[in-house]
């Protein structure tokens, strides 16, 4: 018997968000995650609002907002705030009731800065990675260094002469512009749409864009990132991050993977003075390795596992949306490089958690 076609215009549920999400859904170890990290930043949290004033949004809730725009690949705070106000799994992992109404999507940019100045990125990144440290998941003896390139929020059109007159266009909403016979470089060019984007492509069959550079160190027992680094693109600053994530670990043995790039002399004696032994592929002319380190079944193991950074690098720029960024300046898109990488720290020790209970 087919049954009628009714349209109910109001409801009233004596079900909670909770009682409606499946027990077995992938969300729930994360936010379980998620509020221990949270809830060990309280006492920042406290620090970043003033005690007198209107009540703001908590923000643990904005935290927990940004982690959905991050983790479904939503594109703008606007179509989150959308999709909060009818989605319950949303809700529910937020912490809004089904009747709780939701924020203007202004709120985050009116709130970026505060958690910005705060660092509250780089204090979330750390209290997860603390969870993977106490849950037996990170190595501290194996690692590998990379880095990428993030496009910028900024066309080449942009990229014009800092001193002088702009070079001739047609005007309009989309003018074209003439750069043929004009020499382009960062010295004396700059955007004046983001201008510390810099122009930069890793190599010569590429096309050079207006980008910065993301770092990771990955632990290499499980690919989870253990330090994060956002730069300028330079042509050292790879090393340079490696260098500075580095120091952040305790000085033992240790060994550290890379590519070819990271075969220069001044980079290996870094390390080597450091106590770690470099497990960077070699060059075929003029590396700075010998027989002493790549003889070693080590290095060999090393040079396979590295290749797990492209899939950290391949989840922020497709599920994390950073293939090109939605911010502009270095000290905003650092701040959602960190959170980024957090994220995909948290899926990763959620399917680790899971596949080590099975």
């Amino acid at each position: 018997m087919r049954g009628d076609d009714i349209h109910q215009d109001s409801m009233f549920s004596y079900l909670s968000p909770e009682a409606r999400v499946p027990k077995d859904h992938p969300l729930r170890p994360l936010r379980q995650m998620v509020n221990y990290a949270l809830g060990e930043l309280s006492r920042d949290f406290q620090t970043m609002y003033s005690r007198e004033g209107r009540p703001s949004i908590p923000p643990e809730k904005l935290l927990r907002a940004l982690l959905l725009q991050v983790l479904y690949s939503i594109r703008s705070e606007r179509l989150l705030m959308e999709q909060l106000d009818y989605n319950l799994l949303f809700r529910w992992f937020v912490g809004l009731s089904m009747d709780d109404p939701v924020w203007d999507h202004s709120t985050f940019s009116k709130n970026r800065e505060r958690l910005i100045a705060s660092d509250v990125a780089a204090a979330f990144f750390e209290r997860i990675l603390k969870q993977a440290n106490a849950a037996g998941l990170m190595s501290d003896e194996h690692f590998t260094v990379d880095g990428t390139l993030i496009e910028a929020w900024a066309s080449l059109k942009s990229f014009r002469p800092k001193e002088g007159p702009p070079p001739p266009s047609t005007g309009g909403r989309n003018p074209k512009v003439d750069f043929q016979g004009e020499r382009r470089t960062n010295a004396t060019h700059a955007s004046t749409t983001d201008p510390e984007a810099r122009l930069f492509t890793k190599s010569s069959g590429q096309t050079a864009k207006l980008c910065y550079m993301g770092h990771v160190l990955m632990d290499n027992r499980h690919g989870l990132v253990a330090a994060p680094a956002l730069t300028p693109a330079t042509g050292t600053a790879e090393r340079e991050a490696a260098m500075v994530m580095l120091d952040t670990l305790p000085h033992r043995r240790m060994t550290v993977g890379a590519d070819k790039y990271y075969d220069q002399r001044e980079f290996v004696l870094f390390l080597r003075q450091r106590g770690a032994v470099p497990h960077v592929a070699q060059k075929r002319r003029g590396s700075a390795l010998d027989g002493r380190t790549t003889r070693h079944a080590t290095y060999a193991v090393s040079q396979r596992l590295r290749k797990l950074v492209e899939q950290i690098f391949g989840w922020t720029k497709t599920v994390g949306l950073l293939r090109k960024t939605r911010h502009r300046g270095r000290e905003r898109l650092a701040w959602v490089w960190t959170f980024t990488l957090a994220a995909y720290n948290l899926v990763r020790m959620r399917n680790l958690l899971i596949q080590g209970a099975s």
